[in-house]
């Protein structure tokens, strides 16, 4: 496979843009699927290792240490909560009655999400739904943290900054979906049936058969990094560019809002 764009290299470090649906190493279940891991080690040795865990369908950056100590460095900064590691999504702002959750939603005044909020439901496995992970209120699975800033409103749509504070395993998802506002395109904790489509913005939209959602995947990127670098050990800041089709439906979404949501 050809290695995604890099944004970053040196001798220590590799950073790479990766896209929704790479998965980032290879499955558990033994499933021969195309990964990063094997690409990356095939080029730079069996000693790369991945230093953090990114989902397979989020994209964004992911970093690469291409040495022992540099992992070893890297990752003790994601464990010790020293990396400042932002994404960015596109949520859905759900009704009590659309959302699926028994933990209490987060809204202002007017019913939309506060302007900053943050989640600190514990996250552990879904004993009923295997391969899933869920929120518990407080005594089930493991303490999890994150903090969240609106930066766009859009009616039933929110752009957000989401900035995960521990590291469990599809943590920015769970807890959004726990407050009713889950990730866009989150086939396994948001809504299949809540999509963002141009027809929806444009009173004059004339497309042509079968219209598809303006982003047709779970509409989470991981779009800014900083950490110490392992040899200089001084910050270094890295930024992924957002993907196309996130800067087409926030254009369209910016342009052709329709004025019950402003």
């Amino acid at each position: 496979m050809l290695l995604p764009l890099i944004i970053f290299e040196d001798e220590s470090l590799v950073v790479f843009d990766k896209p929704s649906g790479l998965l980032g190493s290879p499955e558990s279940t033994g499933k021969r699927r195309e990964n990063l891991q094997e690409a990356v080690r095939e080029l730079y040795g069996k000693t790369a290792a991945c230093a953090h865990r990114l989902d397979r369908e989020t994209s964004g950056l992911s970093v690469w240490a291409k040495t022992k100590p540099a992992l070893d460095f890297v990752s003790g900064q994601f464990q010790g909560k020293t990396a400042d590691h932002r994404y960015r999504a596109l949520v859905a702002v759900l009704s009590p009655e659309q959302a699926v959750t028994e933990l209490p939603h987060v809204r202002d005044a007017a019913g939309g999400l506060p302007d900053t909020f943050a989640v600190d439901h514990w996250i552990g496995r879904d004993s009923a739904k295997p391969g899933r992970m869920r929120a518990f209120a407080r005594n089930g699975g493991d303490p999890a943290y994150s903090e969240f800033s609106v930066s766009e409103r859009f009616g039933p749509f929110a752009w957000v900054e989401c900035r995960p504070q521990s590291s469990r395993l599809h943590q920015l998802r769970v807890h959004l979906a726990s407050v009713g506002a889950p990730v866009l395109g989150d086939e396994i904790y948001g809504q299949p049936a809540v999509v963002l489509r141009l027809s929806d913005l444009k009173r004059t939209f004339k497309g042509r058969g079968e219209e598809k959602p303006m982003i047709n995947r779970l509409a989470l990127h991981a779009s800014e990094l900083t950490i110490n670098h392992p040899e200089t050990k001084q910050p270094m800041t890295l930024t992924a560019p957002l993907p196309l089709e996130f800067e087409i439906a926030l254009k369209n979404l910016r342009k052709f809002r329709p004025r019950a949501w402003r």
